[in-house]
C-alpha cells in the first residue's frame, strides 16, 4: 500500500466501533485496579477504630508500612511488564492483573484475623506485584487500538477510570464499613473484579489485527493512523539510547513528582479528615472522594481541549503537553500551600482546597502521561514500565516520609510540613520537565537493523 492510499483511508461511518469497546473495557480495568489499590486507605481507618469490636491496635507507623506495602511489589514488574506486553500483547497481562487482585481482595479479611498486619502487607505486596502489569499493558493496548487523532480523549477516558474508581471506592467504603463491617469493602472489590475478568476474556483483544469482532474498515483506519499496515516487525529495545536520553530523564522526574504528591494525599487524606477535620467514617469517605470525582470530571475537558488545540494547530504537541502538565502540577502546588493555612476546623474550606489540589492534577492526563507514546510509540509500554517503576519507588517513600513528619497526627503544624514538601516537589519536577521534556519523536524509536537500515514505525506498543 502506498503513501497516497494511506492518506485516503477515512474514519469509519459507524458511531461506535470495536476500538470504543476496548477503550471502555480498559476504562473499567483501571477503575477496578485503582479501587483495589486504594481501598486500604479507608478500610484501615475502620480497622483501627477502637469503637469497633474487631479493631486492630496498630500505630501510625505500622499503618504507614501497610499503606506503602502495595508499592513494594508494584515496582518490581514495571520494566519486565513493558517488555512482556511488547512480546505477548497487553491483553493477557491486564487479565492476569485484575484476576489476581480480585482473588487476593477476597482473602484479605481472613488474612487480617489470622496473620495480622504482616500477612496484610504480604497480600498487598502480591496485589502490587500483579498491578505492575497495569500501566505497561494499558499503554501497549492504547498504542495498538487508539488512532492518533483520538489519543488524547481516549487516553484520558481510560486513565480517568482510575480516579473514578478511587472516588467511588472512597464513597462506598465508608458506608460498607459503617453498616456491614470493613471486610465487605474487600469482598465487593473481589467480586466485581472477577466479573470483569470473565467479560474481558470473551471480548478483549490485544490488537485490531487479532480481533475477531472488528470490521475491515475500522481495522484499516486504526492501522493506517498508527502506521501498523503490513507486517509488524519485532524491534530490539535500544536500552542505552533510552536511558541516556535527557527528554526521557525529564519524563522520569516528572512522573516521580506526580507520584509523590498524588500518593501522599491518597494514602493520608482519610486520616487527615478524621484527625484534623473530625468527620465520621461515612462523611470521611464522601469528603475524601470529592477531590477524585472532581478530577475525573475535569479530565474530560482537558482531553477534548487538548485534541482540539492540536487539531487547530494552535500549539505544537510538546507545548500542549507542557501547558497541560503545568496546570496539573502548579495548580495543586498552590492549592496545597493554601490548605496549609486554611482556618482550623473549617471543613468546607479544607475540602474545597483538597478538591482543587486533586482536580487540577487532571492536567497530567494530557501532559506527561501521553509523552511516552509521543516520544517513542514503538516502545511506549517499555518507557512506561521504566518511569512507573522508578516513580513508584517514590510511592513507597512518600507515605513513609509523611509518617515520619506526622509525629502528632492531630497537630495541624505537622500536616503543614507534609503539604509543603509535596508542593515543593510538584514545582521543582514540573520545572525540569518544562525545560528538558519533549514530545518530539526520538531517533531511537526506529533502531537500526543488523544490516544497518532503519526500521520504520511498524510495531507500536
Amino acid at each position: 500500500m502506498g503513501v497516497e492510499d494511506i492518506v485516503e483511508v477515512k474514519k469509519p461511518d459507524a458511531l461506535l466501533g470495536v476500538r470504543h469497546l476496548q477503550a471502555f473495557l480498559l476504562f473499567f480495568a483501571t477503575l477496578l485496579a485503582f479501587s483495589m489499590r486504594v481501598n486500604m486507605s479507608i478500610a484501615i481507618v475502620a480497622m483501627t477504630d477502637s469503637s469497633n469490636e474487631d479493631y486492630f491496635d496498630w500505630s501510625m507507623q505500622t499503618q504507614s508500612v501497610i499503606l506503602s506495602s502495595f508499592f513494594w511489589g508494584y515496582v518490581v514488574l514495571q520494566i519486565p511488564g513493558g517488555e512482556l506486553a511488547a512480546r505477548f500483547g497487553g491483553s493477557i497481562l491486564i487479565t492476569i492483573c485484575i484476576a489476581i487482585n480480585s482473588a487476593i481482595s477476597l482473602l484479605i479479611p481472613l488474612g487480617a484475623h489470622y496473620g495480622g498486619w504482616k500477612l496484610i502487607c504480604a497480600c498487598r505486596v502480591l496485589q502490587g506485584l500483579s498491578q505492575g502489569f497495569l500501566y505497561p499493558s494499558v499503554h501497549n493496548l492504547i498504542g495498538k487500538w487508539i488512532p492518533l487523532e483520538e489519543k488524547s480523549r481516549f487516553g484520558t477516558l481510560i486513565y480517568s477510570g482510575g480516579k473514578l474508581g478511587t472516588a467511588l471506592q472512597l464513597i462506598i467504603s465508608g458506608y460498607l464499613a459503617s453498616y456491614w463491617g470493613w471486610p465487605t469493602i474487600f469482598y465487593t472489590n473481589g467480586i466485581l473484579g472477577a466479573i470483569w475478568t470473565v467479560v474481558y476474556v470473551f471480548l478483549g483483544a490485544d490488537s485490531p489485527r487479532n480481533s475477531k469482532m472488528i470490521s475491515d474498515a475500522e481495522r484499516l483506519y486504526i492501522q493506517t493512523s498508527l502506521g501498523q499496515v503490513g507486517e509488524q516487525k519485532k524491534l530490539k529495545t535500544p536500552w542505552k539510547a533510552i536511558l541516556t536520553s535527557l527528554p526521557f530523564i525529564a519524563l522520569i522526574i516528572i512522573h516521580c513528582g506526580q507520584n509523590w504528591g498524588f500518593w501522599t494525599l491518597m494514602t493520608y487524606m482519610p486520616s487527615y479528615m478524621k484527625k484534623i477535620l473530625e468527620v465520621d467514617i461515612k462523611q470521611n469517605g464522601v469528603m475524601s472522594a470529592l477531590p477524585y470525582l472532581a478530577m475525573y470530571l475535569l479530565s474530560f475537558p482537558f482531553g477534548y481541549l487538548s485534541d482540539y488545540i492540536l487539531r487547530k494547530n494552535w500549539f505544537s504537541i510538546t507545548t500542549s503537553r507542557k501547558i497541560s502538565n503545568s496546570i496539573g502540577h502548579l495548580g495543586p502546588a498552590i492549592a496545597l500551600i493554601g490548605l496549609s493555612y486554611s482556618p482550623a476546623g473549617n471543613v468546607a474550606v479544607a475540602v474545597a482546597l483538597l478538591t482543587a489540589v486533586v482536580a487540577l492534577n487532571a492536567g497530567h492526563y494530557t501532559g506527561f502521561l501521553l509523552v511516552h507514546i509521543d516520544m517513542a510509540p514503538n516502545f511506549a509500554g517499555t518507557l512506561m514500565g521504566i518511569t512507573n517503576c522508578i516513580a513508584n519507588i517514590i510511592s513507597i517513600i512518600a507515605p513513609l516520609v509523611a509518617g515520619l513528619l506526622l509525629q502528632d497526627e492531630t497537630d495541624p503544624a505537622d500536616w503543614r510540613k507534609v503539604f509543603y514538601v509535596s508542593s515543593a516537589i510538584y514545582i521543582i519536577c514540573n520545572l525540569f520537565f518544562v525545560i528538558f521534556g519533549t514530545s518530539k519523536k526520538q531517533k531511537w524509536n526506529e533502531p537500526e537493523t543488523d544490516n544497518g537500515s532503519t526500521e520504520k514505525a511498524e510495531k507500536v506498543v
